[in-house]
């Protein structure tokens, strides 16, 4: 196949998707899709509600439109399927979204036409999930009909420094043709290079382990924390003095949440159980990580009751609810594990998060956010996120939120540590 002569579709229209459309679009025929028609119609007119696009970056792709017709895709020849691979309450994969896509590529891909899943996945899943079920619904033949890839997303949501080309690409292919084509592919829009793993499972293997690893870091460190907070030492004193020393990881205490690091984990986990091996470190480190919240709660409510602040009814202020500083993603936030678990000590819980969509917080976790702040007003105020605007605020208008009598939580280590009256 020519890469000339490549026109590609985009399946999915999000934090992942976009980016990939818009550098694709830069160079080849490409068509974002997305199933969400209010999504293509905001793309269309130029603007970008997660904000990993400006305005001036998806002007830059003069090749790139956008559709949530299937219609206006049946002609691409190349289909990178960008869907979320979610869990389920129980902590299992649901790959319902990827099982979608994968049927609707069955309808209309072409002979000789390759797709190529970027979607997080356990070892396995695209080869016995999503290719039976493309050719089912075609009636194509997998590598002799049609081709496959797989090169995982490492898309850090609100980096603005690590972005879509400046992160190296891993890239497959179903054969060694394939492979080198994929390859040659992203190679033409990824300037910090490619890495060509030998095989599909190598490929899917790589990503899920990226950040489990990461996730074990920070439970670590979270362990550590819940330590030093019994010994009355500082965490981030000794993280300082540990990270002296040339090869100590540079971790941080705090919640887990979004869509990676406290999802990924679980695919592994789930297929590592499926071929008879139960992996403990791995879910120890999650059930750390996955506690936090509930952690970070009763805390405050103990260091309220030593300061003989009335816990029942008391007045809460969360600021913060996205899953991580200046970016609006409030995907699998750990926040709300705080906001349930104050809730139930009777307490009065608002949330104030100016980078996050108030609607969206109303959909997914049927909370109002509150618009502006009064002064004067908590028994408690809780620096859940660190955004910019409220590391400009510093301690003296922080504490101007909270009554004569209050504790001011840093949960992020935005203040200096003599500056609030708990950390984790």
């Amino acid at each position: 196949m020519n890469l000339m002569s490549s026109k590609i579709a985009i399946i999915g229209q999000g934090y992942v998707g976009l980016p990939l459309a818009v550098e694709f679009g830069k160079k080849y025929q490409t068509i974002g899709f997305d199933i969400n028609k209010s999504r293509i119609e905001e793309l269309s007119s130029g603007t970008d509600f997660t904000l990993e696009c400006s305005p001036e970056e998806l002007a830059e792709a003069t090749n790139l439109t956008y559709s949530s017709q299937l219609s206006e895709i049946a002609d691409c020849n190349i289909y990178i399927v960008t869907v979320p691979t979610p869990i389920t309450d129980d902590n299992t994969p649901d790959l319902t979204p990827l099982e979608k896509a994968s049927a609707t590529i069955g309808t209309i891909i072409k002979k000789n036409d390759v797709v190529i899943f970027e979607s997080t996945v356990y070892p396995g899943a695209t080869e016995e999930v999503c290719l039976p079920i493309i050719e089912k619904i075609s009636g194509l033949k997998f590598n002799q009909d049609f081709f496959a890839g797989y090169s995982p997303e490492r898309i850090n949501p609100g980096d603005k420094v690590n972005r879509l080309p400046t992160i190296m690409k891993i890239t497959s292919g179903s054969t060694p043709e394939i492979a080198d084509f994929v390859n040659d592919l992203y190679s033409s829009i990824i300037t910090a290079g490619t890495h060509k793993a030998s095989s599909i499972k190598v490929a899917e293997a790589a990503k899920v382990i990226e950040n489990t690893q990461r996730d074990l870091n920070i439970a670590i460190i979270n362990e550590f924390a819940k330590i030093f907070n019994k010994l009355d030492i500082d965490t981030e004193e000794v993280l300082k003095a540990a990270g002296t020393k040339w090869n100590f990881l540079p971790f941080k205490p705090g919640l887990v949440g979004g869509h990676c690091i406290s999802v990924d984990p679980y695919y592994l986990t789930h297929k590592a159980q499926e071929v008879g091996y139960r992996p403990e470190v791995i879910l120890a480190g999650r059930r750390i990580n996955d506690g936090m919240g509930e952690y970070v709660a009763t805390q405050l409510v103990k260091k309220l009751a030593s300061q003989k602040i009335h816990i029942d009814e008391a007045k809460v202020l969360i600021l913060g609810f996205t899953f991580k500083g200046d970016c609006p993603d409030v995907r699998n936030t750990k926040i709300i594990d705080i906001v349930k678990e104050l809730k139930d000590f009777n307490m009065t819980v608002d949330i104030h998060d100016d980078w996050a969509s108030s609607e969206a917080v109303k959909h997914e976790y049927g909370i109002d956010l509150i618009d502006t702040l009064e002064e004067g007003k908590y028994d408690a105020i809780v620096l859940a996120v660190d955004h910019s605007e409220f590391k400009k605020m510093g301690e003296s208008k922080l504490r101007l939120l909270g009554k004569k009598e209050h504790i001011l939580y840093d949960v992020k280590h935005v203040l200096a540590p003599n500056e609030s009256d708990i950390r984790l």
